[in-house]
């Protein structure tokens, strides 16, 4: 049986310039969530995403990645899209889940991180089962998060979003977090539900790309015919909350958050350890 697949262990240096990617995605994602308006279509999300980061003198990470190539520079998924979605003319209406994960790379590292939303508007418009299961997918990943500090094998992460998701909503299995670096995708692949695979050992260096991804019913789901978007075979409302962390030897430290994570982690009372 062949072992596990190698893991790229970064040194401080190297985790400062992936810092600087994160912040760049960051920036990126902030100017975005302004626009998560009605009437704002996902091509503009796209746009606006795009003209940060290659001001920032970095590169869109997602365009031409995978077969067919994927085309944009933010996946934006609305609804029942739990991930990939392509952006274009779709119009954003009060009350749509919007999903919205983004990638940089800059000085060849590699930063990633999602956020989802919902629509605002009058209160007859805006399901408080949307808002909550949005909630829930973001408590999930900084639990999942914190919990990298106090572990010694990586399924810690997937056992403390399931903790924290309870039987509230279903956790998508299908798709999960992994490794990141020198390219977008690394090993290990990071589960968001607990397995009897306790996983490969935490130690400094490791640096990984947590992603729980929640749906108001089935976990099961469908690729769509852009061979790309994917979708609750249900039919129901997804969310995705996304973060880039690097294990230190003190701690955490959130790469793709501007104050690096240090507020959610403190709430949690998990070590925050930046470089700088």
């Amino acid at each position: 049986m062949m072992g596990r697949e190698r893991i790229e262990y970064k040194t401080a240096d190297q985790i400062r310039l992936m810092r600087a990617a994160g912040l760049v995605v960051a920036e990126a994602l902030d100017a975005v969530a302004e626009l998560i308006v009605e009437g704002t279509t996902t091509a503009q999300l796209d746009a606006v995403a795009e003209q940060v980061i290659r001001g920032a003198g970095a590169i869109p990470s997602f365009i031409g990645v995978g077969h067919p190539p994927f085309p944009s520079t933010l996946c934006v998924s609305v609804n029942e899209e739990v991930v990939h979605g392509i952006p274009g003319p779709r119009v954003l209406r009060a009350g749509d889940v919007v999903s919205v994960d983004c990638g940089a790379v800059l000085k060849g590292w590699h930063g990633d991180a999602a956020f989802s939303a919902v629509v605002p508007g009058p209160p007859d418009t805006v399901d408080p089962d949307d808002l909550a299961l949005n909630e829930a997918t973001r408590e999930g990943l900084w639990h999942g998060i914190a919990a990298l500090a106090v572990g010694e094998r990586l399924n810690v992460v997937g056992a403390a979003v399931q903790d924290s998701v309870g039987d509230r909503y279903s956790l998508v299995e299908d798709y999960g977090g992994h490794g990141i670096g020198t390219s977008m995708h690394q090993p290990p692949h990071v589960l968001n539900y607990r397995t009897r695979d306790a996983g490969p050992r935490l130690k400094a260096g490791i640096c990984l790309a947590i992603e729980p991804m929640l749906t108001r019913g089935s976990p099961a789901t469908l690729l769509g015919e852009d061979r790309w978007t994917v979708v609750t075979q249900d039919g129901t409302n997804a969310a995705h909350w996304e973060h880039t962390v690097a294990l230190t030897k003190a701690g955490l430290w959130v790469l793709t958050a501007r104050d690096g994570g240090e507020a959610e982690l403190a709430r949690l009372s998990a070590p925050f350890a930046p470089l700088d």
